[in-house]
């Protein structure tokens, strides 16, 4: 069968830089607020006696240049003061979805290496696969009962968490949420550390409708259904939502791995050869629909994913794909620790610490595969700095 190849030109980038400056006004990374709207005080969180007043989030000064605390819902916020941490070496336990993902491993690196430098013992404990939610449930119990000091979570289910995270909470364990910008878990913590992911997509998205002059034919690969593809994909369609001529023809889900971008792209491909650019909710799905797209001879097509993973990194700098999200989990391992660590000495007022994310593409991906002590795993190479 012969596929049909679009014929449309690209604009110069001269243009694109100037559509995207006035749309979206993106010249630099979007900061959350530097300081939280006035919060009401919780009405009720298990556990945990409640402030007469709301916290001075902007007297925190959250590392690694992440934002000062913004507060979470009215509710959902646990008190780091009044935890059975009672001095000395914290054992803190670093538990994300999966160990399937380098995403998740290069947090953990970042985790650690805060960890050393605070004096603090930490470990990491996740199930294989992203989709064993009972197995990292069963984890979480585990840590619980072994009376840990504190738990950095990161889940692809917020509600089955949810009784676990209560439970610990109540134990007296500080519980940070990690990759995350919910305001409003189901059950209140003592804090959340990660990057915007609407905002992170949606400035990826201008960025997409710039490059194309504001006209194409889009796909669109989700993750697992959930908080974090409803958030990542929401950003992207916010931002081309406001084009006419950028059509969203489908959107078909994947499990977040290389394996189910690439089907999926595949038959992405197949239904919809008109396609141009696809848009995608992590770099593993990129990953993927790159390796579909070469099998199936259409490299034409632009492909846009969301992270920052060292194998991404080093396929946009080759050319396989065009560009990525990249929301540094290195330093948002540093920045989680730091936070637990600060929760744990009473001085984190709680809320939510956004982390910084960058637009990357071929031409600026160097400027991070040459620094390999901020990523993990490392590259599969030396690249030199400019």
């Amino acid at each position: 069968m012969s596929l049909h190849r679009s014929r449309k030109l690209i604009v110069p980038l001269s243009l694109i830089v100037v559509l995207v400056l006035i749309l979206a006004g993106c010249g630099t990374p979007v900061a959350a607020p530097t300081t939280a709207p006035a919060a009401e005080a919780p009405t009720s969180a298990p556990g945990q006696p409640q402030a007469p007043e709301a916290p001075d989030y902007s007297a925190y000064e959250p590392p690694y240049g992440a934002v000062k605390p913004v507060a979470l819902t009215a509710g959902s916020q646990a008190l780091c003061q009044g935890l059975a941490y009672t001095g000395g070496t914290p054992d803190i336990a670093y538990m994300p979805p999966a160990t399937e993902f380098n995403y998740y491993i290069a947090i953990g690196e970042g985790v650690k290496a805060e960890a050393a430098s605070l004096g603090a013992e930490t470990f990491m404990l996740a199930p294989q696969s992203g989709a064993d939610i009972a197995g990292q449930m069963g984890m979480i119990q585990d840590v619980i009962t072994r009376g840990v000091d504190a738990i950095i979570l990161s889940t692809h289910d917020e509600a089955a968490a949810a009784p676990l995270v209560e439970r610990a909470v109540d134990q007296g364990i500080a519980v940070i949420i990690v990759n995350n910008d919910i305001p409003n878990f189901p059950t209140p913590v003592h804090g959340v550390v990660g990057y915007s992911q609407r905002r992170g997509t949606y400035k990826m998205g201008m960025y997409v409708a710039g490059m194309f002059g504001g006209e194409a034919k889009v796909g669109v690969l989700e993750g697992q259904p959930g908080y974090h593809s409803t958030e990542r994909i929401g950003g992207y369609l916010d931002a081309l939502s406001q084009f006419p001529g950028m059509e969203i023809v489908a959107s078909l889900p994947t499990a977040w791995n290389v394996e189910t971008g690439n089907t999926a792209m595949t038959d992405l491909i197949t239904a919809h050869p008109e396609i141009e650019v696809v848009v995608t909710a992590n770099d593993y799905i990129s990953i993927g629909a790159a390796k579909a797209a070469e099998s199936l001879n259409r490299q034409d097509i632009a492909n846009f994913g969301n992270d920052g993973d060292t194998t991404g990194l080093e396929e946009i700098f080759a050319g396989r794909w065009t560009g990525t999200v990249n929301t540094t989990p290195f330093v948002m391992g540093e920045v989680v620790m730091r936070v637990a660590w600060d929760c744990l000495n009473g001085t984190y007022p709680g809320g939510w610490v956004e982390t910084p994310v960058t637009i990357v593409d071929k031409t600026n991906a160097i400027d991070f595969l040459c620094h390999p002590e901020s990523l993990a795993p490392k590259p599969s190479q030396d690249y030199t700095c400019p």
